[in-house]
C-alpha cells in the first residue's frame, strides 16, 4: 500500500460526499457557462488561452 492510499482511507464519507458535490457543482457550472456563451465569446477565450500558454494559433 502506498502513502497516498493510506492517507485517502482516513477521509470520512461526509468529506467525500462534500468534495463530490463541490466538484459536480463546479463542473456543471462550467458546462452551463460554456453552453450559453456565444460563439464569438468562445473563440476569444480559446484564442487568449492559446496565447497565454505560448501555443501558436495563427
Amino acid at each position: 500500500m502506498t502513502t497516498n492510499q493510506i492517507a485517502l482511507s482516513h477521509i470520512s464519507i461526509k468529506q467525500r460526499v462534500i468534495a463530490g458535490l463541490v466538484c459536480t457543482t463546479l463542473g456543471l457550472g462550467m458546462i452551463i457557462g460554456v453552453g450559453f456563451a456565444g460563439a464569438h465569446t468562445m473563440h476569444n477565450a480559446a484564442h487568449d488561452t492559446r496565447h497565454a500558454v505560448g501555443f501558436p494559433c495563427h
